[in-house]
Order: structure tokens, then sequence, then C-alpha cells
């Protein structure tokens, strides 16, 4: 394929938008139940997001990543991973096929791949497309910084809509005085209670940030062992299996079998097709979004 001149494919983390879109409304029970008995909340505000986004960002390409159930090749690795996460409400799982099915009606390409979760398959299609010159990441989630390359930037999502914290390699060394790759052994050292693994029991963030400033990566503190505080050096040498267990529950796999045909992923709304969607759906209000000409530059 010849290469689009200031090209840019948007990849967007669908369970980080739809799970975020889902809380903000549910705390108050605003579900917005249609007349077929749907919650559409969580799709509601998902494609509020997406839009926003899209006008704001213009990419030339998109494409929305999901994760494909509960089972992937890490809770094989470690089957406690993710264990203390509960059952989604009852409220947002008809939502996971819905929210798709929105999606379509847009044109934008669905990914996603069992055994693996979003992060796997964006990390690989970032890491590996080659026509086109700049990729970014639309999340809530800051595991994906590891992701950041002189190509690859990260939308972080901030409260509300349309407000971001974009991040490259400069911005990240500015906040946390690391690189985009030592995110990885950041997690290592730190755990990730969200993810149920718990790292190097008692090495907080500030610890793990100036273990991997002195030495490097996890590798390099290992080997540097006599040099750490006597405190520091008992909770990695106690739990040094977890460390290493740690840092390959935290590494995006950048190697999966999945890819983006861009053709298919080419911004190109159809609004009546997506009005018609969002009509069959009852998501009020919606095709405002769809007026706005920015989305169609």
């Amino acid at each position: 394929m010849e290469k689009d001149r200031n090209s840019t494919l948007m990849l967007v983390d669908g369970m980080a938008l739809l799970f975020r879109a889902f809380y903000a409304t549910a705390v108050t029970g605003q579900f917005m139940i249609n007349s077929k008995g749907l919650p559409t909340n969580g799709v509601h505000g998902f494609i509020k997001h997406f839009i926003t986004a899209i006008s704001t960002f213009k990419p030339t390409h998109t494409a929305v990543c999901w994760d494909m159930g509960s089972k992937t090749f890490r809770t094989e690795m470690f089957n406690l991973y993710k264990a203390n996460r509960p059952e989604a409400p009852v409220e947002l799982v008809p939502q996971f096929e819905l929210v798709k099915e929105v999606v379509e009606s847009l044109d934008v390409p669905n990914i996603g791949l069992p055994g693996y979760e979003a992060d796997d398959c964006i990390g690989t299609i970032a890491k590996t497309i080659t026509d086109v010159d700049t990729v970014s990441i639309l999340t809530g989630d800051k595991d994906i910084l590891q992701l950041i390359d002189d190509r690859i930037s990260v939308i972080l999502l901030q409260k509300g809509y349309g407000n971001y914290l974009v991040h490259n390699r400069d911005t990240l060394f500015a906040e946390k005085g690391i690189t985009p790759e030592q995110i990885i052994d950041l997690k290592a050292f730190m755990g990730d209670p969200s993810d149920n693994y718990p790292g190097v029991r008692g090495i907080g963030e500030k610890t793990a940030l100036k273990l991997l400033q002195d030495h490097g990566d996890v590798d390099g503190v290992i080997a540097n062992l006599d040099q750490l505080t006597k405190s520091q050096r008992t909770k990695i040498e106690a739990d040094m299996e977890m460390l290493h267990l740690s840092r390959q529950l935290a590494e995006i796999k950048c190697d999966v079998p999945v890819e983006c045909n861009l053709k298919d992923a080419l911004c190109r709304f159809d609004r009546e097709k997506a009005i018609a969607k969002f009509q069959e759906v009852e998501l009020k209000g919606l095709h405002r979004f769809l007026e706005n000409e920015s989305i169609y530059a």
C-alpha cells in the first residue's frame, strides 16, 4: 500500500472507554434502558468519548481493540491474575456486544483475539504497522505507556469528555524520570493491584523509580544488589521469583497474530448509516456529534 501523507492511526482501547463511560453514569443509576429493555449508558458514553477524540486529534485511520474474555496466556502463567475482579454488572454485560455493533455502523474495525488482551492487539498493531506515519493510542490505562516510541504516542483520558493527557518519550521522562521501556520494570517491582499481581512486597513507586533511575532495569538492579539498602535487598531477594513473573505479566506482547487493514480503518463515517443505528438502539442525542464537520476532515 502506498503510504498516506501525514497519516495517523488511532488505536482505541475499547474496554477502557466502555468501562469509564458505564461507571460514570451507573453510580447514579442512569442505565438508559431502551424500549427493548437493553441498558445503553456505556455505549452512549463510549461513542461520545470516541467521536470527541476523533474530532480533537483528527486521525486518518482508526480501529477499536477489545478483550475477548477473561482467560488469557497471563492467567495460564499466574492463575490469580485479575482474580480479584468482580463479575461485570448485569447492566453492562449486554453492552459488550452492542457497542461493537455500533462501532461497526461507523465502519470502524473491531479487533480482538481470544487468549490475549486488547493491550496485546494494540501493541502488535502499533509496533508492526508500517503504512502510517504515526500511531496514537486512546486509553485510560497507564500500562500502555510502555508502548511509546518515536512514532507512537499515548492519549490518556482524563475526567469528563474531551480532556486528555498526551504522552510521548519526552513528557513521560519529564513526569517519571524513566523511559517507556522501563514502565515494564516499574510494574515488575510495584506490582499491579488492579491486575492482582504483587511485584516485590514493600516496594512502592518512589523506591522502584529510584532503583530504575540508578540501575536501568530489573537485571541491572539484581546485578547491583550489594549497592542497595539492606531493607531493599532483603525484600527483593525474598520475592525474586515474583519479581520475574510480574515483569512477564506486565509486558505487553507485540507479536500476536492480529493485523489492521488500513483500507478498512479509514475514517469515513457514513452519517445516514450511523444515525440509523443510533435510532435503532435509541442512543438519543448522539446524532449531534455526527454533525461536527471536523470529524470528516
